[in-house]
């Protein structure tokens, strides 16, 4: 299970920075995509972690990034003497649901609606069967 391509169209307002903008909306991202495919704790009965280290809690590597495509518009904000609005959560909130979404829509019409995240191959194949 991968994400093959992440499209984003952000409104930070006036865009000061294209880079640090690009930046932030793609560390977002990336951010997104673990919270819907890696970042998962475990627990014994007890309540007791069994996620304790890095070995054991997964986190997105660049080699499973898709290519993400970023498309800014800009719509000052009436707020602020420069325009400007926030820029890193636009790639964070939203990827978690895009992702789940697409493996619903993936598993066709009789999918189950997916109410929690990060979600496994495991259980994808259980979907599946």
């Amino acid at each position: 299970m991968r994400v093959v391509r992440y499209v984003v169209v952000h409104d930070c307002g006036k865009l000061i920075n294209p880079l640090i903008v690009d930046g932030q909306i793609r560390g977002g991202v990336v951010h997104g995509i673990g919270n819907a495919l890696f970042e998962r704790m475990i627990y014994d009965e007890a309540g007791q972690p069994l996620t304790t280290t890095y070995a054991d809690y997964f986190l997105p590597l660049a080699s499973e990034m898709p290519p993400i495509e970023i498309h800014h518009l800009e719509t000052p904000s009436p707020r602020n003497p420069i325009g400007v609005k926030g820029a890193g959560e636009g790639g964070t909130i939203p990827t978690a649901a895009c992702v789940i979404s697409a493996v619903e829509n993936a598993l066709g019409p009789n999918a189950p609606f997916i109410h929690f995240h990060p979600i496994s191959p495991q259980q994808v194949v259980k979907w599946i069967e």
